[in-house]
């Protein structure tokens, strides 16, 4: 069961139109959130981001945040979901092919259920990637729809037999195609700040909460490429992805090529606080 234009409706029987801006300009926003136990996981937090989009992008919301959040609630019961995500894309509307925002078009909202387990053996045995340039638009701290670059980085990890990108920008370690990293060295985990180049995840915020409360050193400060291979553990964070040691970047083995311990006393912490 899909949500679309105010109905609750069956996949098959949702068509899209093509004047729609998400279409043909990726003119929108979304937003993924995870579900454990049937409810969804730090779903203040997600909305707020998502309202934080839609206002840099000038789309308004069609529903209130409250009403939203009452429809993916209802979303999910209607799925019956327990374990997996919820995905919400809200576009500025219908309108003829023109750049400039049309005048009177009502902005929709898309709203389905994917069941998705944890991804537990990737946590437990980590995942190897490959560095590359980070040639995204300005302003990788709204979640739009505009995620060809994202797309081409993720394909050319799987076309070099690995599973994720470490995307940097002349050398500075931004995030990866889909998720955040964070690397730990001497004992101080280091990620970089939260500003215009990378996502605000939402994972990284609940294990940056974490890591202070485990009285970490914790520096939001950008690295390089360089620094990151010499790291004692790297790991990345995300909604689907939760806290995944990363062993080995560019066929160079990260510390003894093995999930490190604070890496997995991070993971420990994080489970805790769905479990």
């Amino acid at each position: 069961m899909y949500f679309y234009k105010n109905q609750f409706l069956p996949k098959n029987d949702i068509h899209i139109s093509p004047d729609d801006r998400g279409y043909y300009f990726g003119d929108g926003i979304y937003e993924v959130f995870r579900v454990y136990q049937g409810t969804l996981y730090e779903q203040e937090a997600h909305m707020q981001r998502l309202q934080r989009s839609a206002s840099e992008v000038r789309i308004e919301l069609p529903y209130t945040i409250d009403k939203i959040g009452e429809i993916l609630t209802e979303l999910i019961h209607k799925n019956a979901l327990v374990e997996g995500t919820v995905y919400v894309q809200i576009t500025r509307g219908e309108a003829p092919r023109a750049h400039p925002f049309p005048a009177h078009a009502e902005p929709v909202l898309l709203a389905y259920c994917t069941t998705v387990p944890r991804p537990v053996a990737a946590m437990q045995q980590g995942i190897q990637a490959i560095t590359l340039a980070d040639i995204r638009w300005l302003r990788c701290d709204l979640k739009t729809l505009n995620l060809l670059p994202n797309t081409m980085a993720k394909q050319a990890a799987l076309d070099h037999g690995v599973q994720e990108v470490v995307l940097h920008r002349d050398g500075i370690v931004t995030e990866c195609s889909a998720s955040n990293i964070m690397m730990i060295k001497d004992n101080v985990l280091y990620t970089h700040p939260a500003n215009h180049l990378i996502l605000h995840g939402i994972t990284r915020a609940v294990v940056l909460r974490l890591a202070q409360s485990l009285e970490m050193n914790v520096k939001e400060q950008a690295f390089t490429t360089e620094q990151l291979l010499l790291a004692d553990e790297v790991f990345i964070t995300g909604t689907t992805v939760e806290i995944t040691p990363i062993l080995q970047i560019d066929g160079k083995r990260i510390a003894n090529g093995s999930p490190g311990p604070l890496t997995q006393t991070l993971q420990r912490e994080f489970e805790r606080t769905f479990a």
